[in-house]
């Protein structure tokens, strides 16, 4: 083996969500995603940035959800999503905190010692989502 990786980054990123409807919609109408594609039989939906794509998936028993639990579940802890500025994490963070459903874990910050900035809230079908600007970059 030369050590090369054998792959080449995310194709595409699948989450399990509460409510599909809600969820997209998040990515849609408040984040600016677009639709690229729908299974109603599923029932899944398809959203991108352009840079990644979100396959969102409903759970359908939802007589036996468990809700998140990033200290004892294994899988997901949280999707971190890049931003190219810093006034641009503000409006993002402005955005979803006016989102109907949106949970704050907390505000813009210093990562560490900076100066990666990021922030944290849960969207409304429960997907804990990250938000980082870093000027380095």
């Amino acid at each position: 083996m030369d050590g090369k990786p054998l792959t080449r980054g995310i194709d595409h990123l699948g989450l399990a969500v509460r409510d599909l409807n809600v969820t997209r919609d998040f990515f849609i109408q408040c984040l600016g995603w677009n639709l690229v594609g729908e299974r109603p039989a599923y029932p899944a939906a398809f959203v991108s940035d352009g840079h990644i794509m979100l396959t969102l998936w409903q759970v359908t028993n939802q007589d036996r959800l468990v809700e998140f639990d990033r200290k004892s579940n294994v899988g997901l802890h949280h999707l971190a999503l890049r931003v190219g500025s810093e006034a641009a994490l503000k409006e993002i963070f402005a955005r979803v905190t006016a989102w109907p459903g949106v949970t704050v874990d907390f505000a813009p910050e210093n990562l560490g010692e900076g100066p990666k900035q990021h922030a944290m809230v849960f969207e409304p079908g429960g997907i804990r989502l990250e938000f980082d600007f870093d000027p380095r970059i």
